[in-house]
């Protein structure tokens, strides 16, 4: 991996230290990206531990080859950690996981390489796959797309409040010429976009609801958070960090839901209540953030907020 397109992992040694790694205990690191936190929790994890790695991407994949080859008490498999469950079942470790750790959104290898298609910034295809080799393309899809399907996309996923103007600027352009490179699909984004924010560049919102729809982001996320619980050990912890208010949004409800059960939002003046419910996780502390001093480091960690619950 060269210099240019080094990953600098987030909140790093917060995410290991909120894992209480311990010798001869199983995790999961479910975004290895290439492998920041895994390196650090093998590091702590003792000669008779375990470690387990997902990622859909390639060239994360290959990197992960690289580190398992060195140390057998890491494997890493090409699928999402969606099916984290399915996996752990196969290798005989469903329930027996003592942390499992997601460090989600898009990693930065994939955003600084021009080639993957995922940056406004940096011309390349326009593609967005996490795996390359399945799937279809961004430009496959907005392609085809209706109007009401592209707007709905930018608006649910990319939270952008334009989002209607820039499908229909997306829809008109298409009919002349396809898109096929990001910097074009950029520049009609931008045009559509009537009031640009100060230090965001116009598509950005766009190209984040375009990529988390590509890669199925946030129902990965509902069923990998599921399937983490449904899989760790009483005691074991559940680390996430995300990247913005959607993938926040989604933990943070679903760890409150563990606390406090789907009764917590019934109104109280109910003749009837529902059993008493017995929580399933714990919160452990307040959600952290990037310090002042990994934020000079890497300004990507700006938006990074972390989560951490523990299975009773």
């Amino acid at each position: 991996m060269s210099s240019e397109h080094k990953h600098i992992s987030v909140l790093l040694d917060e995410a290991v230290q909120a894992l209480q790694v311990r010798d001869g205990r199983y995790y999961v690191d479910g975004t290895f990206g290439r492998g920041g936190h895994s390196r650090q929790i093998l590091q702590q994890l003792g000669e008779t531990g375990f470690l387990l790695g997902f990622d859909k991407d390639p060239e994360a994949i290959a990197a992960g080859a690289v580190l398992a080859q060195k140390d057998n008490r890491f494997s890493i498999v090409q699928r999402s950690f969606a099916h984290m469950r399915e996996e752990l079942e196969e290798r005989g470790l469903a329930g027996k996981i003592d942390g499992v750790l997601l460090d989600l959104g898009v990693s930065s290898p994939q955003l600084d390489d021009a080639s993957r298609g995922f940056s406004f910034s940096h011309d390349g295809p326009l593609d967005m796959r996490m795996n390359p080799d399945a799937g279809i393309t961004a430009a496959q899809w907005l392609a085809q797309a209706p109007v009401e399907e592209i707007a709905r996309v930018f608006k649910e996923y990319g939270e952008e409040r334009f989002a209607r103007r820039m499908a229909q600027a997306i829809v008109q352009r298409r009919e002349e010429k396809p898109f096929t490179r990001t910097a074009d699909l950029a520049d009609v984004v931008s045009a559509a976009n009537p009031a640009w924010e100060k230090g965001k560049h116009p598509a950005t919102r766009a190209f984040q609801g375009l990529r988390i729809h590509i890669n199925n982001e946030l129902g990965d996320l509902e069923l990998g958070l599921q399937a983490a619980v449904e899989c760790l050990a009483p005691g074991g912890r559940l680390v996430v960090i995300s990247f913005h208010s959607l993938e926040d949004r989604i933990v943070k409800h679903f760890m409150r839901k563990l606390v406090r059960g789907e009764a917590d939002n019934l109104p109280r003046h109910l003749p009837v209540r529902p059993e008493p419910f017995v929580p399933v996780v714990k919160l452990l502390g307040k959600p952290q953030y990037a310090g002042r001093q990994e934020l000079q480091a890497n300004p990507r960690a700006r938006s990074a907020v972390m989560r951490v619950a523990e299975k009773l």
